[in-house]
């Protein structure tokens, strides 16, 4: 056998945020539109490890490796053969149990290893990595899929409390269930509703980072990291964030606009997409162009979206709530809105420099509000803390001073903006005949903006009949989750954390050996 140093045989475990896009709904897709999105506390995990402790000295004539990977929560495994040659995969499990977002993660993240790799020892390394073959472990915290029903079923209030009573990475391999508890229907075949964090967004870029770091392509920051170890990986982030764009927009079948594997890797920003010519090579991959073409290109393109670092200001809290009033589809909402824009071009030019208007409004009294805690903590504090305790029409009242007055103003400001936010998002709906905001959505919006403590309420991303989202003023959040309660919906247990793709100390699962003991690493 040959000999394989430790570090080699050493699991490697990558985590990825999902998202929450507050503003730059639609606009976001066209340059140079900007959006506002949040990385959240709800993270993606992929464990990549050596397939085979050793290697035989025969295996540097193979053609191919081997590649496993796993998704416990959806009990499913998957063999694959990988070309040595040409990074691509090919399935040797039944076609029912493949992801095409992890396939493409895995061929792009290779490719892009074999490019990157020019030297001979490096190459070396590599095919040493990959003849032992990729063992990955793909799992996603519970919040990216919706247990509502789960939970109704089995008579638990609609709180935060009953979500956190499930296991860690729970089974989402449940159908639906009768009133006696039993599974009705295919049990082989699961049934997932997701809560719209970006899930495959969040599983690709944690599969690239992770095979990527794993083969030593980059260094990866760990999840509790300094401003110096920042700087020093910011090319690192920048090659998985080409690696993972390229990945999920083939695996989609489509050019998104990217704010959700951008938000990612990189964690919360103001986004503006970057120009679709960048893919140009990858479009005609399916074509029959060789993926090692196909990577090299795309690593040579300009890539030109924008990202700065953004965040919620202090003492305010991200919520999202399930209302329980079933998913929209995003590419036909879409559809019918590019469709309105081809057939009244006039109209919608007007609607969306409006809309354009009111983001950039809400972005500008979001970052005073930074300012102003950087600058004036004392007040700034009292301000939030005291707006916290009543709803916004005595909010004025709070100011005993002109910087008090300043930073209320600026709460005002805020509260404003999203209200002309929603309203132009209404109209490109009712224009669109697609329910951006529909009525169901407004009266919950129009009733938590109400709420005392309550700066901002609105449908994140494309909207629809997804969940909503709220920020919150210092310690309110806790009344508007019993409110949302008493409304029939559901306050998930997602929060903002503006941390983007992060190496892991440790195995996310080892803490909860109950939740899903059956698999091993």
């Amino acid at each position: 056998m040959l000999e394989i140093d430790k570090q080699s045989a050493m699991a490697v475990v990558v985590s990825a945020p999902g998202k929450v896009l507050m503003t730059g709904g639609y606009l976001i897709l066209e340059r140079p539109n900007a959006g506002l999105v949040l990385s959240t506390a709800s993270r993606f995990y992929a464990i990549v490890k050596p397939l085979y402790e050793d290697i035989k000295p025969v295996s540097w004539a193979w053609a191919w490796s081997d590649v496993r990977v796993t998704s416990p929560q959806l009990s499913r495994e998957t063999t694959y053969k990988l070309s040595l040659k040409n990074s691509t995969l090919q399935s040797i499990s039944s076609r029912d149990s493949s992801n095409p977002f992890v396939e493409q993660a895995v061929q792009y993240a290779v490719a892009a290893a074999h490019t990157i790799c020019i030297d001979k020892s490096k190459k070396d390394v590599l095919q040493k990595l990959l003849l032992q073959g990729l063992d990955i472990t793909i799992i996603g915290c519970n919040d990216f899929y919706s247990y509502r029903n789960h939970i109704e079923v089995h008579g638990l209030p609609l709180t935060p409390e009953a979500l956190s009573s499930l296991p860690p990475f729970s089974s989402i391999t449940f159908n639906t269930e009768g009133s006696n508890g039993e599974i009705v229907g295919d049990t082989c075949k699961p049934e997932v509703a997701k809560t719209g964090l970006g899930s495959s967004a969040a599983m690709t870029t944690a599969v690239v980072a992770g095979v990527l770091h794993y083969l030593g392509v980059v260094n990866l920051p760990l999840s509790a990291k300094s401003q110096n170890e920042e700087k020093t990986v910011s090319s690192d982030l920048d090659l998985v964030h080409v690696v993972a764009q390229s990945a999920h927009c083939v695996a989609q079948g489509k050019v998104g606009s990217g704010f959700d594997v951008s938000a990612a890797v990189y964690g919360s920003q103001r986004y503006v997409r970057f120009s679709p010519g960048v893919f140009s090579s990858a479009q005609v991959a399916v074509k029959g162009k060789p993926l090692q073409e196909v990577i090299t290109d795309i690593l040579k393109a300009k890539w030109d979206h924008e990202k700065i670092q953004f965040s919620l200001p202090p003492l305010m809290t991200l919520l999202l709530g399930e209302p329980g009033t079933g998913g929209s589809s995003t590419p036909s909402m879409v559809g019918a809105v590019k469709r309105w824009q081809i057939s009244d071009p006039d109209k919608s030019q007007e609607t969306w420099r409006k809309l354009a208007d009111a983001n950039s409004m809400l972005e500008m009294q979001l970052k005073s509000l930074i300012k102003f805690a950087e600058e004036q903590w004392e007040t700034y504090k009292f301000v939030v803390e005291s707006c916290s305790r009543c709803t916004y029409e005595k909010w004025m009242e709070q100011a005993g001073d002109p910087s008090q007055l300043a930073v209320t103003k600026s709460l005002l400001g805020a509260r404003d903006a999203i209200l002309q936010i929603r309203f132009h998002m209404q109209q490109m709906g009712k224009a669109a005949g697609v329910p951006i905001e529909p009525k169901s959505q407004t009266q919950l919006l129009d009733a938590t903006m109400n709420m005392e403590g309550v700066l901002l309420a609105g449908v994140p991303g494309a909207g629809g009949f997804d969940a909503i989202f709220t920020v919150t003023l210092g310690e309110s959040g806790g009344n508007v989750t019993k409110a949302w309660s008493s409304l029939g919906v559901l306050t998930l247990l997602v929060r903002e954390d503006a941390r983007g793709v992060s190496l892991e100390s440790g195995d996310p699962r080892q803490e909860i050996s109950s939740a899903i003991s059956s698999i091993h690493i």
